[in-house]
């Protein structure tokens, strides 16, 4: 009757892989010693992590 899909699935699913992509990013800056981008990187894939943890959070409660 009606198509469903799981939360996740509805535009929640790139925090993980923009995470990942930064995080590598980051590890990549610090080996040749960008400092300054490889603390952005962090930062920025903290975030993203964050941000998927929280959207599976609500996803597992809803």
């Amino acid at each position: 009757m009606f198509d469903v899909a799981t939360p996740l699935q509805i535009g929640g699913g790139g925090f993980l892989y923009w995470a990942i992509l930064f995080f590598v990013l980051a590890i990549v800056a610090a080996a040749v010693g960008a400092r300054g981008v490889a603390g952005i990187s962090m930062e920025i894939a903290r975030i993203f992590v964050l941000l998927f943890v929280v959207l599976a959070i609500v996803a597992l409660l809803l």
